[in-house]
């Protein structure tokens, strides 16, 4: 048996632990996942840039030349800005309306649901195990002229003898709105279902009304689930093209609308690019305005 105190190992007791194998240890683990960022993100991303820099004259039998044409990027914003605008306003309105109805539900779901909680997010997630193009399809046959919902508001003469929903900017944003739900209903609920009830229950012993406890202590608490629910419905709905291609007409065309078309119909691969990054572009703006309103300003 060794002595204590003569610098050498018990026998059969392990080895020291080398400490640049623990400071290692995190950086191999994110390698498989970097790994699959870089090759199935940056590389795809540096080879669209590439491509918003090809010459535009070039096309798919004469080849692309990379003569470094930044004048793609205004042409083709200056072309297509009310596209870029109906985007975003189109979005901004499906989440207004997502909010209105994903807020109210996922605290019913989280604080009043009792045993039906697991049922009701059930109900909230099971659309999202349809394809994207069969809800949508669902609603142009909900939305249509001689369909239910129609016929019901001529009754009620919220739309006239001739109105109808299908085509117009109406069944876009519904679309959206429906489509989309789910991202922000359930960050809502995973903020709202931690939501300590004696706080609550604080806020009425100091006097304090329904309303004012749900703006001082309700609402700031869920602001963690409110600002990822928003992003992720935003975001997608932003560069969405498949609910104004069913829904609409070319006149409700959003910007997802004339890239997929500059791609797959025209073949104007530079322009098609352009597009994109300055949706990207445009896309991180908002959400870096958002972010840091969202993080300095108290909700009052």
């Amino acid at each position: 048996m060794a002595q204590l105190g003569s610098g050498t190992p018990a026998t059969g007791s392990p080895p020291p632990a080398r400490p640049g194998r623990h400071r290692l240890l995190p950086y191999l683990l994110l390698l498989p996942g970097a790994a699959w960022l870089v090759l199935f993100f940056l590389v795809p991303l540096v080879q669209l840039a590439a491509a918003s820099l090809y010459d535009p004259t070039g096309s798919l039998s004469t080849g692309y030349v990379l003569t470094w044409a930044f004048g793609n990027y205004p042409e083709a914003l200056q072309a297509y800005a009310p596209q870029f605008a109906r985007s975003f306003g189109y979005a901004g309105a499906a989440l207004v309306l997502a909010l209105l109805l994903g807020y109210p539900l996922a605290y019913a779901i989280a604080q009043k649901a009792g045993r039906w909680k697991n049922l009701l997010l059930v109900c909230v997630v099971a659309p999202m195990f349809t394809s994207f193009l069969v809800r949508t399809l669902a609603w142009k046959t909900i939305l249509s002229d001689n369909g239910v919902l129609v016929g019901l508001l001529r009754d009620v003469h919220l739309l006239g003898p001739d109105g109808r929903l299908l085509a117009t900017p109406v069944a876009v944003v519904l679309g959206l709105t429906y489509n989309f739900l789910p991202f922000l209903v359930l960050p809502l609920y995973a903020s709202l279902e931690r939501l300590d009830h004696r706080l609550l229950e604080a806020a009425g012993d100091l006097y304090g009304g329904p309303l004012h406890a749900f703006r001082t202590v309700t609402l700031p608490l869920s602001m963690p689930g409110l600002i990822a629910g928003t992003l992720l419905f935003f975001i997608p709905a932003t560069g969405d093209y498949i609910n104004a291609e069913l829904l609409g007409t070319p006149n409700e065309y959003m910007i997802g609308n004339v890239i997929d078309s500059a791609f797959l119909v025209r073949l104007d691969y530079p322009q098609g690019a352009a597009l994109s990054f300055l949706l990207m572009a445009a896309i991180l703006a908002v959400v870096f305005v958002y972010l840091r309103r969202a993080g300095t300003e108290d909700v009052l």
